[in-house]
């Protein structure tokens, strides 16, 4: 016999392996690993929970034992193996898994710290009360069911899904040769979504998220850095989405700890605390005296003590870089679409979820429909029959068989053979006269209802509305606040489509916490350009700088070091108006002992008409140098050098000058030196600057120009101060030691701050004990400029150490009365 007798055939090998793994590979996609767009779920997780609805396991029964959900699962619908079954029953029953949990457990269904839940013989579960609504009306035609593996039971193809699980639970699942990772959202965002698309079917992504979707709101809350990736994962299915813990800095017996009270999505705690403490360990990170895991039922508490003296911003921008207090979340939105695997966009997740809402509605009110009019039909014969009662009595009497009476019904009255069995069949008691009239009331209820039902079906605009309807009440039910918050981070690939135009205020403390506050909201509580109420500061903290500009405009950041930082204005974070904000290190990778000293807003508009601005330098050793702005332009995200220092040198000031302005430059030793910018000529961003003041053994504490005031006001480290009018200072050369600004005695000490003012604000001042106190510019003597000026504050064995000016207000000025009192 050859080989063909025998059934054997030649084939290529390479062709059989190929064959057979894509169509394993397939069957992986469909039939596992993949969730389906209209219900967001995989076929484990639609058995589950169709296998518990089966069981009765309802929200409002009594638990049954996970072992025995799990049993009828496997044995009718999932033949793989109880393991995958019962572990995603687990991971459906996790608060920090999904958004909404889909099974409501009962016992030790695992933690956030990795450990495993308890075996399926101890725990118990039950549907949640969401998960309810994805199996309403399952039973009303509203979706196909499809034979099970062995085709004994049958099984739902998908679910009817009242609320839109894909988006608002998300999902992860690893197929062959392609995977997918979508982000959980809120409930009553997604549902707005949702709404404005059944609206406006041409709405933009873009739209999508400025007015509904603020992006992914993960279970476990947290920070997202920036919006461009989520812009990007909605437009195109694809992104890589920054996450960040949400922490606070404590202070507690003298020393600052950092405390972690919400943790990125899908991260391991017990791992996290464990990875902090190897980095403290082996000093990678300097500065932990000691990490404790603290959390309880109340919540997450991760307690990352400091040593004295370490500044905690910085620590915690090293462990947002080396540990998973920030990680990232690839979105990638593969989903099943009539059984192929598609990657999709926002606005195509919404529009199969709502295609999907039209054919369960259209099915179930046919459902409905052919349930009213099968009633109607055998209330008109009921009907009928009670119209001809005598007939139909002798009818009955004179039959032999039923058989003959339904034939003998049909021929005489005209009935179906629906019609005929029910009248047959009719109670005696139907014919009292109240129920006959309930027969007609029915009737004419069924009619209406048939009417109604007929136009649902015949406009699409009804079933739309009823779906808007539906999703409401899902909103209203089961909506929350979002949990995780969407910050301006400089992670953020900078896409200014999605920032708003608008202006701002960029407030800086002298403990340097810098934040943005709306213009308008600045201007609602009656403030000051230069206000420092309503800020939450400490007792030794005020309003060093504060610049108004719009959140498209540049923010040049100069330090003592002598770097520049360019940062957009929307790079500042909001907050509220009594909010302290957040501190500067933790936007900028700054030193230890590197301070801001100036804020330059940079206006496009105001460049492009006048390209002839300049910003001017002064240092402690007296250096001076101007450079032409357009040097600044392409700032790096980790700084640039804006004045080559000396070791023994700090970068004092910074000025946004014309070119034809004064400069006032002030040293400790109460000399101060006027001359015109001109004679310093501009220079390379690098340039070490030329002299500008003779310090001779002081430093420079100050400049100013002739444009921010006509008097010149000068404070002691001893708390004297006075202005003089600006004339009494004679233009010079730069490079001399200057005239006396004031008489620097051992009564009232060195000079620490120099401001050109207008004599009609308010004086903030401020001694390194944190006395501060606020006092009206009228009540500092105006005196020649050789004089030691009035007592100001009384410092006792403190020194002043910085003076802030700040524009007055009236309400303030009511507001520190009652405080005093």
């Amino acid at each position: 016999m050859d080989n063909q007798e025998k059934g054997i055939r030649k084939i290529q090998l390479t062709s059989e392996m190929k064959t057979s793994f894509m169509n394993y590979a397939m069957s992986v996609i469909v039939a596992r690993a993949l969730p389906d767009v209209r219900d967001g779920m995989k076929p484990v997780q639609r058995r589950i929970v169709y296998g518990m609805n089966e069981l009765g396991c309802y929200s409002d029964k009594a638990y049954k034992k996970s072992a025995r959900i799990v049993g009828e699962v496997m044995g009718k619908y999932h033949p793989h193996g109880d393991s995958s079954i019962y572990e995603a029953l687990v991971r459906m029953a996790q608060d920090f898994s999904y958004r909404y949990m889909l099974v409501d457990g009962h016992g030790n269904f695992g933690s956030i710290d990795g450990d495993g839940a308890a075996a399926m013989r101890y725990t118990e579960a039950r549907m949640s009360k969401i998960s309810m609504e994805l199996m309403r009306d399952i039973n009303k035609d509203t979706i196909d069911f499809i034979p099970n593996y062995d085709g004994e039971e049958r099984e739902p193809s998908v679910l009817p899904c009242r609320i839109p699980n894909l988006l608002v639970n998300g999902t992860t699942g690893i197929a062959v040769g392609m995977a997918t990772n979508m982000p959980p959202h809120n409930i009553g965002e997604v549902i707005d979504a949702v709404i404005a698309v059944s609206k406006n079917p041409d709405i933009s992504v873009m739209e999508l998220m400025e007015n509904y979707i603020q992006g992914p709101d993960f279970p476990t809350g947290g920070y997202i850095l920036g919006k461009s990736a989520i812009k990007k994962a909605y437009e195109t299915g694809n992104g890589l989405i920054v996450m960040r813990a949400k922490t606070e800095i404590e202070e507690h017996k003298g020393r600052q700890r950092i405390v972690a009270y919400e943790i990125p999505y899908q991260v391991n705690k017990a791992r996290l605390v464990e990875k902090i403490a190897h980095l403290a360990r082996d000093k990678v990170v300097e500065g932990i005296s000691d990490v404790r895991d603290e959390s309880n039922r109340e919540g997450i508490r991760i307690v990352i003590e400091l040593k004295r003296d370490v500044q905690a911003e910085v620590v915690l921008n090293q462990l947002y870089k080396l540990t998973s207090l920030q990680t990232t979340f690839g979105v990638n939105n593969i989903a099943l679409v009539n059984n192929e695997p598609k990657t999709l966009t926002l606005k195509e997740l919404i529009q199969y979820y709502l295609s999907h809402q039209e054919e369960v509605i259209r099915r179930r009110t046919q459902f409905e429909l052919n349930k009213a009019e099968a009633r109607a039909h055998i209330l008109e014969g009921l009907k009928k029959a009670l119209d001809h009662i005598d007939e139909i009595i002798q009818l009955i009497r004179t039959s032999r068989t039923t058989e003959i009476i339904q034939q003998r019904l049909m021929d005489e009255f005209g009935m179906s053979d629906k019609q005929a069995k029910a009248v047959r069949e009719m109670q005696l008691q139907r014919l009292a006269g109240l129920e006959r009239e309930k027969i007609e009331e029915e009737l004419n209820n069924l009619l209406i209802l048939i009417a109604d039902l007929k136009d649902i079906l015949a406009n699409e605009e009804r079933i739309l509305e009823i779906i808007r309807n539906e999703l409401l009440e899902m909103k209203e039910k089961y909506g929350d606040k979002r949990r995780t918050e969407i910050i301006q981070g400089t992670f953020d690939i900078e896409d200014e489509d999605l920032i708003p135009v608008e202006d701002v205020i960029i407030s800086l403390t002298n403990n340097g916490y810098v934040k943005r506050m709306p213009v308008d909201t600045y201007k609602s509580q009656n403030r000051g350009g230069r206000g420092v109420k309503g800020m939450a500061t400490t007792q030794d903290d005020v309003i060093s700088s504060l610049i108004h500009m719009s959140t498209h405009d540049d923010l040049l950041i100069f330090t003592n070091k002598g770097k520049v930082y360019r940062l957009k204005g929307y790079n500042i974070p909001e907050f509220g108006r009594t909010a302290k904000g957040l501190p500067i290190v933790n936007i900028l990778n700054l030193d230890k002992d590197e301070s801001v000293k100036s804020l330059i807003n940079i206006n496009k508009k105001m460049i492009e008409e006048d390209k002839h601005w300049y910003l001017f330098f002064a240092t402690e050793q007296g250096l001076v140098k101007r450079v032409d702005i357009s040097e600044f332009e392409n700032i790096r995200q980790t700084g640039k050098i804006a004045i080559k220092l000396k070791e023994d040198d700090a970068l004092v000031g910074v000025k946004l000058t014309k070119g034809d302005d004064e400069i006032l430059i002030a040293a400790s030793n109460g000399k101060l030196v006027r001359f015109s910018e001109g004679h310093v000529r501009p220079m390379g961003r690098t340039a070490s600057g030329v002299r500008g003041i003779n310090v001779d053994g002081s430093k420079v504490i100050g400049m100013t120009t002739n444009r921010e005031g006509q008097l010149i006001m000068v404070v002691t480290e001893k708390g004297y101060g006075k202005m003089s009018p600006i004339d009494e200072y004679r233009v010079s050369n730069r490079g001399g030691k200057g005239v006396k600004t004031i008489n620097v005695t051992e009564r009232n000490g060195q000079i620490v701050a120099i401001r050109a003012v207008e004599g009609n604000e308010d004086l903030l001042i401020i001694t390194d004990d944190g006395i501060v106190i606020r006092l009206p510019m009228e009540q500092v003597k105006t005196a020649g400029r050789a004089t030691q000026g009035v007592r100001l504050i009384k410092v006792h064995d403190s020194k002043v150490s910085s003076v802030e000016v700040v524009a007055k207000n009236e309400e303030d000025d009511e507001e520190g009365e009652e405080e005093s009192e």
